[in-house]
Order: C-alpha cells, then structure tokens, then sequence
C-alpha cells in the first residue's frame, strides 16, 4: 500500500471513530420550546379610568365557551396514546427440472448407446422471513398553542424533560390539533393530533448502558465481513 493509501485508510479510520463518538452522545433535539403569549399593549395594562367593573384586560371567558383554549400560548394538554404494531411475513419458493432422453436406432451406422445422451437438470429455492415491531407510549404532557389557522385548527408544540438520577429523558410533541376536540379541561388525545411528531429519548447511565460501547460500534464499522 501506498503513502496516498494509508493516508485515505488513517482519514477514513479517523471518519469512522468520529461518527462513531457522535452517535454515542444523544442531544435533545431542539426547537420544541413553550411559546408564550403576546405581550400585552400600554392600552390593555393601563386600566381606562370609565369606572365600569368590568374589564377584558384580566381574561374573558364568554359562557357558551368558557376558559378553553384557544389563543396563542394557552395550555392543553395531551393524553399520549400511542401505541403500533407492524408484522411481516415472507415466504417464496420455487423448483424447476428439466431431463431430455434420445432414442438413436438400434442398429446401423448411427446406432450408439443412449446412455450417453440422456440429461436432467434441477433447481429449486425456499426463502422465508419474519419481522415484528410493538411500541406503546403512555402518559401526559402540556403543551402550547404555538399558532392558531384558519378552519378552526391550531398547531401546538411542546416538551417535557426530566432530569433523573441516571440521566435525562424527554418526550416532545408537535402536531395539528381541532379546537372543538378539546375538552373543557383542555385535554385532547394524542390519537386526534394530525401531523403528529412524537419523539421520546434520553442520556445519560442507562441510556449507554443500553448501546454497544464505542470499540465495538468501531468494528463494527470498519469490518468487511
């Protein structure tokens, strides 16, 4: 091996042991952050000296629709219900033969033993496989209202990190929601979000400990076999 080639194996080496140390450290994705209502004007702080008692700068709920949200930045939480289950199976198989057989007279100048030209081929395959995946997430999180469109939809997006004593965990939601699916205690399932994008992950002890260490991804990768 040349110079040029040890130098492109050291670099590929070196590629390979730098994708291999990033993929070990799992960061938290990031803009799932909270959004957080408009601030209000100098007008709505700044109470107007008309000695009415009633006033829309605290909050206004109307009867017919009461504290449900509906504005940007208000709570809702979600019901996380997911749960999926995919399965697979193949199965293939296949045969085929072939024999030819001549038969040369008996006697004269062209009679030879058929022994000799007889022939038979044969094939044949079988193949089958099987896959099966089950998840389920169960739990709450509160998320915001980030932007409300037209057609009585919102989009909503938010996250929840737990910092454990093993690590960190967090599960993040974003998706389109039906302001009518939400309920008077603002609560919607995750079953109703369109467009939903549910990420659960962590790092930490147990997160590592759940991973093949960095030499054996190593190996892994640079193995030919």
């Amino acid at each position: 091996m040349g110079r040029a080639g040890l130098a492109y194996a050291q670099l590929a080496v070196i590629a390979a042991a730098g994708l291999i140390l990033s993929a070990c450290t799992q960061e938290r994705p990031v803009g799932f952050a909270a959004t957080l209502p408009p601030p209000l004007s100098v007008e709505e702080i700044i109470a107007p000296a008309d000695g009415s008692i009633f006033s829309t700068r605290v909050g206004y709920a109307p009867l017919h629709y009461g504290m449900r949200a509906a504005r940007v930045g208000d709570i809702v939480q979600v019901v996380l219900m997911e749960r999926t289950q995919a399965g697979k199976t193949t199965d293939a198989s296949s045969d085929r033969e072939g024999e030819i057989n001549i038969s040369p007279p008996a006697v004269g100048p062209f009679s030879f033993d058929p022994g000799n030209l007889n022939s038979g081929s044969g094939a044949s395959f079988n193949g089958s496989g099987d896959a099966a995946q089950s998840n389920t997430l169960r739990g709450d999180i509160a998320v915001t209202i980030a932007e409300v469109l037209p057609g009585g939809m919102a989009r909503i997006r938010g996250e929840k990190l737990m910092r454990l004593s093993q690590g960190e965990e967090w599960i993040q939601l974003s998706g389109l929601i039906r302001l009518a699916d939400v309920d008077a205690d603002n609560r919607i399932s995750s079953t109703r979000i369109a467009d939903a994008d549910v990420a659960y992950g962590g790092r930490g002890h147990i997160q590592r400990s759940s991973q093949p260490g960095w030499l054996s991804q190593f190996f892994t990768v640079v193995s030919p076999f």
